[in-house]
C-alpha cells in the first residue's frame, strides 16, 4: 500500500499580496506586527483559492472567520474590564436552588466591576445574564435548531453574538474571560469544563481561576472529583497537582473569594523571548523572592525567580508598564504547578 505525497503548495508572489494588502489596509497606520499578520493571513487566503478547495470547506472557513470578526468587534470596547465565563445547563428552572446561587455570583462580580459572559441561552445562562444585569452581561449564542434565541436578559443587547460553529463559539467564551464558574451539567457542560482544564494544564490558556459551584450538600462536583482522584490520578494519567486548578466551592461568598483572590497580587503574564514576566500588584520582598525560588525551582530551567522592570518589549507596546514584575525561565510543562506558584505570589 502506497501513500501519495503531498506537494507543498508555491508561494503567492510577494507583488500581488502586497497589492491586495495595500488595497485592503489602505492609509491605516499599523504596527509592524498587525501588518506581518494581515499579510500571512492574505497568503492564507491565497492557498485557499490556489489549493481548489471544496466550497463546503470554504463555507466553514468563511464562516468561522466572520463569526471571530464580529466577536472581536463586539468584545473589543470592553478589553480592559475583566470578565468571568459561566457554564452550566440549558435546563435548569429559575426556581432551582442552583440557578438562584449561580445568578447572586453573577450579580456578586458585577457589583465587584466585573462584567459576565454566557452562551446566552435559558437556565444557568438565564441566570447568569439576570444577575450580571444587561450591561454587564455579554452573550455568544449558539445557533440550534431545536432551541430558542438568547433569553429575554440579552436578547437584542449589541453586546450579543450569534454563532454557528461549537469551536468559535467556545474560543470567543475562553478567550476573553479572566475567571470561569462552572455549575452542574450535562454532556456541554462537561465538554466545556473538561476543555478549559484541558487548555490551563497545557498552557494553550492564561492563568485563570476556575471555580466548580454546586449548592451545599450538593454532590455533582464532588461526585465528579471523586471519579477524577479514582480512576484519572490514581492509574496516572494526571497528576494529584492537577487538582488544584480548580475549586468546588457551594457558596456565593466562597466562590467571590476564589475569582477575585486569583487577582488579589497577580494582573497578568506574558512571554517576552524565553522568559515568563509575571506581573504583579505589589513586588515580594527579598526574603520573599528567596522562598519563591525555594518552592518553586523545579519549574525554572536556569537562572532564578527574579525581579526586573519592563522589558523592551512591554515597553514599545506600552504594556502595563506601571506595574511591578518578576520574571522565569519556565519550563513551558508544569502549568498546574504555574497556577501554584500565582496562589503563592497571592498569599504574600
Amino acid at each position: 500500500m502506497t501513500t501519495d505525497t503531498l506537494a507543498p503548495l508555491p508561494e503567492p508572489p510577494e507583488s500581488d499580496i502586497e497589492t491586495a494588502f495595500r488595497a485592503l489596509v489602505g492609509g491605516r497606520d499599523l504596527s509592524g506586527t498587525q501588518g506581518k499578520l494581515i499579510r500571512s493571513m492574505l497568503k492564507e487566503v491565497w492557498s485557499l483559492g490556489h489549493e481548489g478547495v471544496s466550497v463546503g470547506d470554504l463555507k466553514i472557513a468563511d464562516a468561522a472567520l466572520a463569526e471571530m470578526v464580529e466577536a472581536f468587534r463586539v468584545f473589543r470596547p470592553f478589553r480592559e474590564t475583566r470578565k468571568v465565563t459561566m457554564f452550566g445547563s440549558a435546563r435548569t428552572k429559575a426556581d432551582d436552588p442552583v440557578y438562584v446561587l449561580a445568578r447572586e455570583i453573577a450579580a456578586g462580580l458585577a457589583g465587584s466591576g466585573w462584567m459576565v459572559i454566557t452562551g446566552a441561552g435559558p437556565g444557568i445562562m438565564a441566570a447568569g445574564t439576570e444577575g450580571a444585569g444587561r450591561e454587564h452581561a455579554f452573550g455568544v449564542n449558539i445557533r440550534l435548531p431545536h432551541e430558542q434565541g438568547a433569553n429575554p436578559f440579552i436578547a437584542q443587547d449589541p453586546k450579543l453574538v450569534e454563532m454557528r460553529y461549537f469551536f468559535t463559539r467556545k474560543l470567543m467564551l475562553i478567550k476573553e474571560s479572566h475567571g470561569y464558574a462552572v455549575l452542574p451539567g450535562g454532556f456541554g457542560t462537561q465538554d466545556e469544563c473538561f476543555e478549559l482544564l484541558t487548555l490551563l494544564q497545557t498552557g494553550k490558556a492564561e492563568p485563570a481561576p476556575i471555580v466548580l459551584v454546586e449548592t451545599p450538600g450538593g454532590t455533582y462536583w464532588s461526585a465528579w472529583k471523586r471519579f477524577i482522584s479514582e480512576e484519572a490520578i490514581r492509574s496516572g494519567w494526571i497528576s494529584p497537582e492537577d487538582l488544584s486548578l480548580f475549586r468546588i466551592v457551594t457558596s456565593t461568598k466562597d466562590a467571590l473569594e476564589e475569582i477575585l483572590g486569583f487577582y488579589r497580587n497577580y494582573h497578568s503574564c506574558r512571554w517576552v523571548g524565553d522568559l515568563l514576566v509575571v506581573r504583579l500588584q505589589h513586588s515580594p520582598s527579598r526574603r520573599e523572592l528567596d522562598e519563591l525560588n525555594r518552592r518553586f525551582n523545579d519549574i525554572v530551567i536556569s537562572g532564578a525567580i527574579r525581579r526586573t522592570s519592563p522589558l523592551p518589549p512591554e515597553k514599545s507596546s506600552d504594556d502595563h508598564l506601571e506595574l511591578p514584575r518578576i520574571a522565569l525561565r519556565f519550563d513551558k510543562v508544569h502549568f498546574t504547578r504555574l497556577r501554584v506558584l500565582i496562589d503563592a505570589l497571592n498569599q504574600l
